[in-house]
């Protein structure tokens, strides 16, 4: 059997993991918006980690499954991706993401319109964000209690971002030797974004992943939302959603790499994670 290039077994790992824990995690919010099926943030929480659990397993192998532009740039700031492979992952990783919101939009579509027909809702008016929910993530929520101002949702999401890649580092690099078994990883990355999304969720819905975030908003956005997609003109969806993870991804690359990465080294015990030469 012939092997596939790297480049394109880099992508289609990217672009398939994205897809199926956007399709995953994005399904369970529409189950819970339309059809009240999950009671609580909790459900909606482990369906968002299950599915990060199993898009690692299913595309480890063909791209390290960082499924995400702000691990993809944490791993690039931290010597363990060339560069130049950066551009690829993300474009994989938006285009799993639009797909999924494509396949969501198909599944659900009819759904959404009865809902927000029985509501007297009409889709690209404020009130629609109750539906938009369904792909992107708003930090103005309709009827939530939280408030929250630009400044504390970006930094809940950049929190958000640091403590997750911080976490995938330790869990999966060979110089934490208190890291679990490596099959047992991406159990424990999909148990820390549960963690993170009952922690945040009810702040921002908890984004951290600007392909996540900006792939089914866009979908949204095409399919009738319009300005109810792509709220707070002042930059809030830029900054809050696709800035702020970002800058949580390499701020966590920079503490692991200069901080904690040092200190798990012992003079018997050299890091068995160095760094991948472009």
């Amino acid at each position: 059997m012939k092997t596939l290039p790297e480049t394109s077994r880099n992508m289609l790992g990217e672009g398939l993991g994205t897809f199926v824990l956007v399709l995953f995690g994005c399904g369970a919010v529409a189950g819970t918006v339309l059809f009240k099926a999950h009671h609580g943030l909790l459900p909606v929480a482990l369906v968002w980690g299950f599915g990060v659990t199993l898009a690692i397993y299913l595309t480890r192998h063909l791209s390290c499954a960082h499924l995400n532009p702000a691990v993809s740039l944490a791993m690039v700031l931290s010597g363990r991706m060339a560069a130049r492979k950066l551009p690829g992952y993300i474009a994989a990783q938006l285009g799993g993401a639009i797909l999924a919101g494509v396949t969501l939009l198909a599944l659900f579509g009819p759904s959404i319109a009865a809902h927000e027909q029985s509501l007297g809702i009409i889709r690209g008016t404020a009130p629609s964000v109750a539906t938009a929910m369904i792909f992107g993530e708003f930090y103005h929520q309709p009827g939530a209690g939280a408030v929250v101002s630009l400044p504390l949702a970006m930094g809940a999401e950049a929190l958000g971002t640091f403590l997750l890649v911080l976490l995938i580092f330790a869990l999966t690099e060979g110089c934490n030797l208190g890291r679990p078994d490596n099959a047992l990883a991406p159990v424990f990355i999909g148990l820390t974004v549960t963690a993170l999304i009952c922690l945040l969720a009810p702040l921002t819905q908890a984004g951290f992943n600007p392909a996540r975030d900006f792939g089914p908003r866009l979908v949204a956005w095409c399919a009738g939302w319009g300005d109810a997609a792509f709220p707070d003109r002042v930059g809030g969806f830029f900054h809050v959603y696709i800035a702020a993870p970002l800058l949580g991804g390499v701020l966590a690359a920079l503490f692991f790499t200069r901080i904690m990465e040092p200190r798990f080294r012992t003079p018997t015990d050299r890091c068995a994670c160095g760094p991948q030469r472009p």
